[in-house]
């Protein structure tokens, strides 16, 4: 029996992918307020019910594009932290990932500016710690675990790491093309040095 997916549903799956594209390049330049789902249908010379089939309402379409951006990130966050050879090694890479992230143009202005008017202050939260917080707590404990930073809380650390990763990203989303490489390699350093603040102490 075959297990291939019939044109149909081929067809469908590319006007889905479609539609998140062109509505990407929407929310980017214009914004969630500036884009409306004819444009978007427009775009890839569809109908608007053919946006419905697929998303029963901008929210939704947008929900899908900052999904679908978050899990690229993450990927590629935790892709990066992979290459390290020890666990401080891996958080710095995945910070450095991150922060490039951040101060791509779509993400920045999608997930940072865009996402907490178009979804709903608590929404957007809920999404971040879905996508973010688990990979960041992993990081955290694999330092706790290793000696590498005092044995504090977790789950407590984790949580105002989140929190200083938000703000760096904010920032990074709003600064200007220019000011981006200065800002990033301040965000890293700065972090970095709270980081080494946590050390644990070595035996002598």
């Amino acid at each position: 029996m075959s297990t291939g997916k019939s044109r149909r549903d081929q067809f469908s799956e590319a006007t889905r992918a479609a539609l998140l594209e062109a509505a990407t390049r929407r929310f980017a330049t214009l914004g969630f307020a500036g884009t409306s789902l004819e444009d978007v249908a427009a775009d890839i010379l569809a109908t608007r019910g053919a946006v419905y089939h697929h998303f029963p309402s901008k929210k939704a379409l947008f929900e899908a594009v900052f999904e679908k951006l978050e899990t690229e990130a993450v990927r590629q966050s935790a892709e990066a932290g992979d290459r390290g050879e020890d666990p401080w090694q891996r958080a710095l890479l995945a910070l450095d990932s991150f922060l490039e992230t951040c101060a791509d143009p779509v993400y920045g202005r999608i997930v940072w500016q865009e996402a907490p008017i178009a979804m709903g202050w608590v929404r957007w939260e809920e999404l971040e710690n879905k996508f973010a917080f688990g990979l960041i707590e992993e990081y955290v404990r694999a330092l706790v675990e290793g000696g590498y930073v005092v044995d504090l809380p977790v789950e407590t650390m984790s949580r105002l790491a989140f929190c200083m990763l938000g703000g760096a990203g904010q920032a990074l989303s709003k600064a200007t093309e220019a000011d981006k490489p200065r800002l990033q390699d301040e965000y890293r350093t700065v972090i970095g040095r709270m980081l080494a603040g946590l050390a644990a102490p070595q035996p002598t």
